[in-house]
């Protein structure tokens, strides 16, 4: 199975900011545990601050791609156009938030960015990329 891995903006600074909210844990270090536990599978991964740059990776992924986990991070409360990117694709998208975003300031609460995509994940910390992971390799056996 190919899946990407799309990572939005402040991604890159894990482990290293808010870690009381985001974990001491950098995105490269869980990535190389999550590659080592699924071998079998490609999974890729970009990450990028730039908001047409993610629109960019979503548009050449989402046709050749088994499966996306996006966390398009800040972007996720205001961002039609990644919304309207995930819809344009065919490869299914799950979202995911490593924060309780619903627990957080209400902005936080608002995201234009689910109702685009399969599922959301949110608030069980770098682990809801697995969740996403397993998600998307059932529904890809069930197939």
């Amino acid at each position: 199975m190919k899946v990407i891995i799309i990572n939005g903006p402040n991604l890159n600074l894990l482990g290293k900011r808010e870690t009381d909210i985001y974990g001491k844990m950098s995105f490269d270090e869980f990535l190389h545990q999550l590659r080592n536990q699924y071998q079998e599978h490609q999974i890729a991964y970009f990450q990028s601050n730039v908001e047409g740059e993610l629109i960019d990776k979503i548009q050449e992924t989402g046709f050749e791609y088994d499966g996306i986990i996006m966390n398009a991070a800040g972007y996720s409360h205001t961002s039609v156009a990644i919304a309207d990117a995930i819809r344009g694709i065919k490869t299914h998208v799950i979202e995911v938030h490593i924060s309780n975003v619903f627990s957080r300031e209400d902005y936080r609460q608002t995201l234009l960015t689910a109702s685009a995509c399969v599922g959301s994940i949110s608030g069980l910390g770098l682990y809801g990329y697995k969740l996403a992971l397993d998600f998307l390799l059932h529904q890809k056996s069930s197939e």
